[in-house]
């Protein structure tokens, strides 16, 4: 988040994210024709108006010299009165339709993107702002939405408006058609340059727009930590930033397209002057009527309102093209590699629990490898403690074995088949995993512990939550396990993680990972927590990272991991024996204990 100012650019892909619009859009072309056709007869009905207002027009002129049809007046208007309301009609049925449109658009696009957050490589979230992606969810299918409502019915309106009163003008009067359209040919030059100035700030406000959902996403997240370390000015130093490169965009892009509608309006007002004077002149040479004047008028309203609408109609697809191009980047991302030529599979039920890593080398780039040549075998129902300095590997290692990495040589057994001729629905499927973080959602706390696993009773949970030490804490909750989690009723961090690790005890799975699960739990929670893991682990095959290493002393096999590379393995007592790099670790972290024994 934190870097150099960006400067703004011209955006390369916006043709080709139009086109993606368009072709999402084709499900709903039926329903978009069906709407122009309502656009295009409203707007019939509204060209047809003036020319019978002239009509009314010119029999009053005659009329006041003394020969006055209201019979005939009478009928005008009231053919007058039924046009506009079945073009209203048309206008309402044509805006409805478009709403229907907008939401099914909107609905489809988000599950799009949904879907694609699926696929998409662990990778892409830890190298991307979740705010960003946030802001591509909501703020930019937002705006394409608005665009596709406001834009579709308005365009077609706007050019059947155009057209047919620029035909009207020539059918009139050819001399006052042309003083109409060539005084407002000033705006189409005007609209043309704005429009080709404005797109890449419309573009550069979107992309800040995400910047600051993911600074504000980031912040409230470690909101403790910036208080705990007085980071307040920093983190407001860096919003304002971001914030003032927004408004840096926003004013630009705003700032151009705003002066469309003035300066159509203006046109426009001259337009109304050129018309008076060239039509008063040629009434006064008995040419034409007064009736015609008060047409052209009418007419020329008619002809400049498109023109205006059409401005705004650019600003909104500006604005969406600048969103469409986002979310059409995030949806042709990379992906994960189909595995559909994945046939193997292995029922939970019959997996023996063993696992061989062979030779496995990984770096999340490349050229640095993380794990350099990783070779360990390990027996079904055995209890496998990781152990190593922070960046050794550890969790890396447990990313390869669930498959949310792929390898970069080497391979990974299951009882004897490679992961990957494996799905990574069936790999995490094997798995029961509890995980240094915690993850609550609002929901009630049996809802939390039950999360995603089939047919399980009540008394299975209270079963599940009592063995982990949680069910005194649930008693004293307002409504017990019916309590929804919320600002109101929380959990502490130890008490998320003891809820964490019961909802993975319900899983029936034969592998076991616990990464770093006693990290938020205090000394005598730790005692009750290793208890219930005892428990868990009791005919699974259970991989422990642990940097608290009194917790894995009755490990069946301790790995000891380096920069990558097994550096010993043993029991605790072998490892201690042999004085190297374990004992030193676990030395280093009882020393205090020792000192004071002594």
């Amino acid at each position: 988040m934190r870097g150099k100012r960006n400067s703004v650019e011209k955006p390369k892909d916006f043709k080709k994210a139009m086109l993606n619009f368009m072709i999402i859009l084709k499900p709903y072309r039926l329903l978009i024709i069906i709407a122009i056709i309502l656009a295009f007869i409203g707007s019939i009905f509204s060209i047809i108006g003036p020319d019978k207002i002239k009509e009314i027009t010119n029999i009053i002129t005659v009329g006041l010299r003394g020969n006055l049809n209201l019979n005939k007046i009478k009928k005008i208007a009231l053919f007058l009165i039924t046009i506009y309301l079945i073009g209203t009609i048309c206008n309402y049925l044509e805006h409805f339709i478009m709403a229907t449109i907008t939401n099914r658009f909107s609905k489809k696009l988000r599950n799009d993107i949904s879907d694609k957050i699926n696929k998409l490589p662990l990778k892409y979230f830890d190298s991307t702002p979740y705010g960003d992606i946030l802001s591509r969810v909501t703020n930019d299918v937002d705006s394409m939405s608005q665009a596709i409502h406001q834009s579709i019915g308005t365009l077609v309106n706007s050019m059947t408006l155009l057209i047919g009163s620029v035909f009207m003008m020539f059918y009139t009067n050819w001399i006052l058609a042309l003083t109409a359209i060539i005084s407002s040919l000033f705006g189409f030059l005007f609209m043309i340059i704005i429009l080709s100035k404005s797109q890449k700030y419309f573009l550069a406000f979107q992309k800040e727009l995400g910047k600051l959902n993911g600074h504000i996403e980031e912040t409230y997240t470690g909101h403790s930590v910036v208080k705990v370390y007085n980071g307040k000015d920093l983190e407001i130093e860096e919003f304002d930033r971001i914030n003032n490169n927004m408004f840096t965009s926003s004013i630009k892009a705003h700032f151009f397209s705003g002066l469309m509608n003035p300066i159509m309006s203006f046109i426009g007002n001259f337009g109304y002057v050129c018309v008076c004077v060239i039509g008063a002149y040629l009434a006064i040479k008995g040419t034409i009527s007064f009736g015609v004047i008060v047409a052209f008028i009418l007419y020329a309203r008619l002809f400049t309102q498109p023109l205006s609408q059409i401005a705004q109609v650019a600003t909104s697809l500006q604005s969406a093209g600048a969103a469409s191009e986002r979310v059409f980047e995030f949806l042709e991302t990379k992906e994960m590699p189909s595995e559909d030529s994945q046939v193997k599979y292995l029922d939970k039920s019959k997996v023996k629990g063993e696992i061989e890593f062979k030779n496995v080398k990984f770096g999340y780039n490349p050229n640095k490898l993380i794990i350099k040549d990783f070779s360990a075998k390990v027996k079904p129902g055995d209890k496998i403690a990781i152990v190593g300095p922070t960046g050794a590997g550890k969790t890396t290692l447990v990313n390869l074995l669930m498959k949310f990495y792929d390898l970069n040589d080497g391979d990974i057994l299951i009882d004897g088949v490679s992961i990957k001729e494996l799905t990574r629905e069936n790999i995490h499927d094997l798995f029961i995993m509890v995980l240094q973080d915690t993850w609550v959602f609002e929901g009630t706390i049996k809802e939390n512990v039950i999360y995603n696993t089939k047919k399980v009773s009540f008394e299975r949970v209270k079963e599940v939550t009592k063995t982990v030490g949680l069910n005194h804490v649930i008693k004293s909750l307002s409504k017990g396990y019916e309590t929804i989690l919320s600002d109101n009723e929380s959990l502490s961090a130890g008490e998320k993680q003891l809820l964490t690790i019961a909802r993975g005890m319900l899983k029936d799975a034969p592998f076991l990972i616990l990464d770093e699960a006693t990290s938020s739990v205090d000394t005598r929670t730790e005692e009750l927590v290793s208890q219930a893991m005892d428990k868990l682990t009791v005919g699974r095959t259970s991989f422990i990272i642990a940097h608290r290493l009194s917790t894995i002393k009755n490990a069946n096999l301790i790995l000891v991991l380096n920069e990558g590379n097994i550096v010993e393995q043993g029991t605790h007592e072998e490892l201690l024996k042999k004085n190297g790099f374990y004992a030193k670790l676990y030395n280093s972290q009882f020393e205090s204990i020792k000192e004071e024994n002594k």
